[in-house]
């Protein structure tokens, strides 16, 4: 007699479209959709690529958070945002988790426009308190009952925003759950069954009460007995379970608590949904990278990957064709600073996305990694300048605009010689609109005495580092791109550059191509095409923004019908800054037809960076375009060439 076919059991998470799916769960059932939920989150990762290592450390977090809170009338904000992608499989959108950072497809990172469960966008750090405090503040004048919930990371808590954010909270004693999700073990370690215990007795109503009480006693003591008592309360709970500092700042501490137990995790958020007042902070130890061996086992937890073997690990990157600007930037500040032990590199919590990790190994005691913490980087490095040091800070032209006040007031207001490395210049790709260096030439290039460069190729990387290294007179950037140069030949070391001198790449006479930045190569196909139709053309590269070249622009403007500028920012960047000089002497009004082409004036959705710079009108067809529109020529004329 044949035995009896054994039930097939349908996955838990395939019950499972919105939080309230997830609700109707026993508690029971959660370590087996935690199990999938992890599973499936390294399964699309593996196709997609992305951030990793942060969203496995959060997998148990996210669970419980939603399964115990009312989402999304319950608030969640996911600090940076790029370990949502286990809330995004939960919260309606795992039929298009694979085409996370895709064009078209899911975010990277939260964002409100995506979905009612992400009620505030993000990408940059340390933002989650000051958003949650004022959700919650708006809350309680509307008269709501809502819970609002921050998750911050313990990284993210370098930034001076989070703390701001945190003293106002305490000072307004608004109903505020923050959850520092502490996955370096850089506060303190969860101490088993003991720390679990007291956690769940000092978040419990039982005790709230009784602390209660005990205030209320402690009033009708004479005031320097009232004080100790309270201060005796506070420091004794302080020294079971830490966070003294958060109660310095108003926060009522629970913790530290084990982020992957959920018998620790449920009860503890329960009471904290419960507690009728004040700002809460509750400290929860994770493991970056938890429960996918690979990613346990690499230095960097697996942060950010490329499509990967799941069983291996293994990731598919492809092979380079030319050397990474990021790498050709370390490797030539090497050489500088090999050179001149005067030179010292900053960077903002991003020595690997910097390159510095690498001129760290070899100059250990002249790199400085300050967290995240921007503003603070850039004043330090003023303060190293003014005495003598050549302060190089490496930031990503994105971040860079978090310190703004302090590159404006600290350094440029002072001609300080800090010099600013800005990686990820013009459109980043698959991190998409919060990622992208797009206005960095806008914003810097309104600043007295401030010199910005754009790298054409690597080896015009490489000179423009030395001519920062050289240059004394105030303070300086550079932008590159993000990916793999040209494939130029490359110097052996960098040369110095005449500050605001251009160069011809090619002569022509009708038609003038004036590009600053990576643009460069497509303005030389544009070129190509364009001769090829009967349209001699000249191309240049600009090389400066500030100051511009004004000799080489003006004989530009003389000598052809058409001038073009084409650069990889915003509206109010080189274009601006050139069409500024050519009215005040008077060339637009001799019959010049000139145009700019830049990003253009929105947020541009991730998508590959060719497609976007197509999508932004800034590749060789379109410039190509763009010039038989300006001389009324047939665009039809514009067929490829057989």
């Amino acid at each position: 007699m044949a035995s009896a076919a054994l039930p097939i059991t349908t996955p838990l998470l395939d019950t499972i479209d919105t939080p309230e799916d997830l609700r109707r769960l026993s508690e029971s059932q959660l370590a087996t959709l935690v199990d999938e939920l992890r599973s499936e989150t390294i399964d699309a990762v593996s196709v997609t690529g992305g951030h990793l290592g942060a969203g496995l450390g959060v997998v148990e977090l996210t669970a419980a958070l939603h399964y115990v809170f009312d989402t999304p009338r319950d608030r969640i904000i996911w600090d940076v945002g790029h370990q949502a992608y286990p809330h995004k499989i939960l919260t309606g959108r795992r039929s298009r988790i694979r085409t996370l950072r895709q064009g078209g497809g899911l975010s990277g990172f939260t964002k409100r426009s995506e979905s009612e469960y992400d009620p505030f966008g993000a990408a940059h750090s340390s933002t989650s308190i000051s958003a949650g405090l004022g959700m919650a503040v708006a809350r309680d004048l509307e008269g709501g009952t809502n819970n609002v919930v921050a998750v911050i990371g313990d990284g993210s808590m370098s930034a001076g925003m989070a703390y701001e954010a945190m003293n106002n909270a305490g000072h307004l004693k608004s109903r505020l759950i923050v959850i520092l999700n502490d996955n370096d073990m850089s506060i303190a370690p969860p101490t088993g069954a003991m720390s679990a215990y007291l956690a769940r007795l000092v978040s419990g109503k039982t005790y709230r009460s009784l602390r209660e009480v005990a205030k209320h006693l402690a009033e009708k003591l004479p005031k320097f007995l009232h004080d100790k008592a309270l201060k005796a309360e506070e420091y004794a709970r302080g020294f079971v379970t830490g966070g003294t500092m958060f109660e310095e700042l108003g926060f009522y501490y629970v913790g530290p608590i084990d982020g992957h137990n959920l018998d620790h995790l449920l009860p503890v958020l329960k009471n904290v949904r419960d507690a009728k007042s004040g700002p809460i902070l509750v400290h929860v130890v994770t493991q970056k990278g938890k429960g996918y061996a690979p990613a346990e086992a690499s230095a960097d937890k697996y942060h950010g990957v490329v499509p990967f073997d799941v069983i291996t690990g293994t990731q598919a990157k492809a092979k380079a064709n030319a050397p990474a600007y990021t790498k050709v930037f370390a490797e030539s500040l090497a050489k500088e600073a090999r050179a001149d032990d005067r030179i010292v590199a900053i960077t903002a919590a991003m020595p690997s996305g910097t390159g510095l990790d690498h001129f760290a190994k070899e100059f250990p005691n002249r790199t400085f990694d300050v967290g995240i913490a921007e503003q603070h980087a850039v004043t330090f490095a003023a303060g190293m300048a003014t005495e003598g040091l050549k302060p190089f800070c490496a930031i990503y032209s994105t971040f860079l605009q978090r310190a703004y006040d302090q590159v404006v007031h600290d350094v440029a207001l002072q001609k300080l010689p800090v010099r600013f490395a800005l990686d990820r210049a013009g459109l980043v790709g698959a991190d998409g609109a919060t990622h992208a260096g797009s206005f960095d030439v806008a914003y810097l290039g309104c600043l007295p005495d401030m010199v910005i460069m754009a790298a054409a190729d690597e080896a015009e990387l490489c000179h423009m580092v030395a001519t920062s290294a050289a240059y004394d007179e105030g303070p300086s950037a550079f932008r590159f791109p993000r990916g793999e140069g040209v494939g130029i030949e490359m110097p052996e070391r960098g040369r110095v550059l005449r500050i605001g001198e251009g160069r011809i790449i090619r002569e022509g006479t009708r038609v003038a191509l004036l590009s600053l930045g990576t643009r460069l190569a497509e303005a030389s196909k544009a070129a190509e095409e364009l001769e090829a139709r009967g349209l001699s053309t000249t191309v240049a590269d600009a090389r400066f923004a500030k100051p511009l070249d004004e000799a080489m622009i003006l004989r530009l403007a003389r000598e052809h019908e058409v001038l073009l500028t084409i650069e990889e920012g915003s509206v109010g960047g080189f274009g601006s800054f050139v069409l500024h000089l050519l009215a005040e002497r008077g060339m637009l009004d001799r019959g010049l037809k000139f145009r700019s082409l830049f990003l253009p004036d929105l947020f541009q959705d991730h998508d590959k960076p060719d497609r976007m710079y197509a999508q932004a009108a800034l590749d060789s067809a379109s410039i190509v375009k763009r010039v038989f529109e300006i001389l009324g020529r047939n665009t039809g004329a514009l067929k490829a060439r057989a």
